[in-house]
């Protein structure tokens, strides 16, 4: 028989917030994240706006010795990590660790260590990089330290699927307890990779918007898009089997009752125009959780603000609900935080676990000119009091890597 999933803690930061309250405040108001790059000197630079995270301080929740051992990816995600632990309640002296595990995600890694550590090699010789550079920058230090500091000594891994990294920790997270192999785990992913080398190399693939405005930068199923908003953060949710939620009398956000993941085995970037790997991974998880597509109410989309992905996403949801695609709400959160890559999928997972817990739907800010090729309802630029029963959140990422989970509203 399969056991039930269900959401006990969350934890963010992210361009619109450093906490989970912060944030979904911010997502209901609809604040932009996005601003001119502080962290880097872009001057003659193509790329100008970013979705940075803003005044995070680490004091009181990370040691600052362990901290300048760890990148800005593996610090986001301890800092997402502790407050879903946190919110969860979990009182590890009652818990058996070795029945909690940890899947937590990051697309590229330490990007700004590696590149930190090959400047001083340039200058000083590399026999005198950081004896710390490999364990600050590997991708699944994140989740490493993560289990170190809650005690949790099952299954500890990292997915590395591009942008679809942490939608995919989520999924598997989700169907590693269902199946029986734990109570408990923390899932999710993260990202910062505003640094020179990672804004260049997507610079020079033309995916990255090069407008100076912020509000005309990350503008998901516009006409006018014309490349993703590179931002940085972390998302981490804690899964657990609901009889043993229930049994310590936990806060239920949400329920995780379908997962699917594809791949388009297209092309190293692009999606497949029709979308039909999306779709497939979209029909695979309406299909895991035993309910009829038009159950759907919301999808969050993976909505990059990219030609292809956008058309693509439009095209996969259509072939995945067919008319029904028209009565869907699609809203894309990127419009507001820019893309986390590897974190994306778990700070969305997130926005859409409060959309159902708060019955609200957070628009696509900053929405002008309509596209014949997108022409869902995209929830343009006002959110809206809706309560749905059930909501999908999309990634697709480079690679062709599509991955889709599927929430349900918590009822007692």
């Amino acid at each position: 028989m399969r056991r039930r999933v269900v959401i006990t803690g969350l934890g963010t930061v992210n361009p619109i917030g450093n906490n989970l309250e912060c944030s979904w405040e911010n997502v209901k108001k609809g604040v932009c994240g996005i601003a001119p790059i502080t962290r880097l000197d872009m001057t003659n630079r193509a790329v100008k706006v970013a979705g940075e995270v803003k005044d995070l301080n680490l004091e009181g929740i990370i040691d600052k010795k362990e901290a300048r051992r760890m990148d800005r990816f593996s610090q986001l995600s301890m800092v997402a990590a502790i407050e879903a632990f946190e919110t969860s309640g979990l009182d590890m002296d009652k818990e058996d660790g070795s029945r909690c595990g940890v899947i937590f995600s990051s697309g590229i890694g330490g990007m700004e260590t590696t590149e930190a550590n090959y400047q001083t090699g340039l200058r000083r010789g590399f026999d005198k990089v950081s004896p710390f550079y490999i364990p600050m920058t590997i991708s699944n230090m994140a989740a490493g330290n993560i289990a170190i500091r809650t005690g949790f000594k099952g299954m500890c891994t990292c997915v590395v699927t591009a942008c679809a990294s942490s939608t995919n920790a989520v999924g598997d997270a989700f169907h590693y307890i269902r199946d029986g192999y734990a109570e408990v785990m923390l899932c999710g992913g993260a990202e910062s990779a505003i640094t020179d080398m990672a804004i260049g190399g997507f610079a020079v693939m033309q995916a990255l918007n090069t407008t100076d405005n912020p509000n005309r930068a990350s503008i998901p199923f516009d006409k006018e898009r014309s490349g993703f908003v590179m931002g940085e953060g972390a998302g981490a949710l804690i899964l657990e089997e609901y009889e043993h939620a229930v049994a310590r009398g936990a806060k239920i956000y949400a329920e995780v009752v379908g997962y699917g993941a594809t791949c388009d085995a297209y092309h190293i970037t692009a999606p497949l125009p029709d979308g039909s790997g999306g779709a497939a991974a979209m029909s695979m998880a309406v299909k895991d959780a035993d309910i009829t597509p038009d159950m759907v109410g919301y999808i969050n989309a993976h909505g990059t603000s990219t030609h292809l992905n956008d058309a693509g996403e439009t095209a996969a949801i259509k072939t995945a609900f067919g008319d029904y695609a028209y009565k869907l709400m699609v809203s894309s959160t990127k419009s507001m935080t820019g893309h986390l890559l590897g974190g994306a999928g778990a700070v969305e997972a997130i926005f859409t676990a409060m959309a159902l817990h708060d019955g609200f739907i957070p628009a696509t800010i900053n929405y002008q000119v309509p596209d014949e090729e997108c022409d869902l309802d995209v929830v343009p630029n006002e959110g809206r009091n809706v309560q749905v029963d059930y909501a999908l959140s999309n990634s697709l990422g480079f690679g062709g890597h599509n991955a889709s989970i599927l929430l349900k509203k918590w009822e007692a």
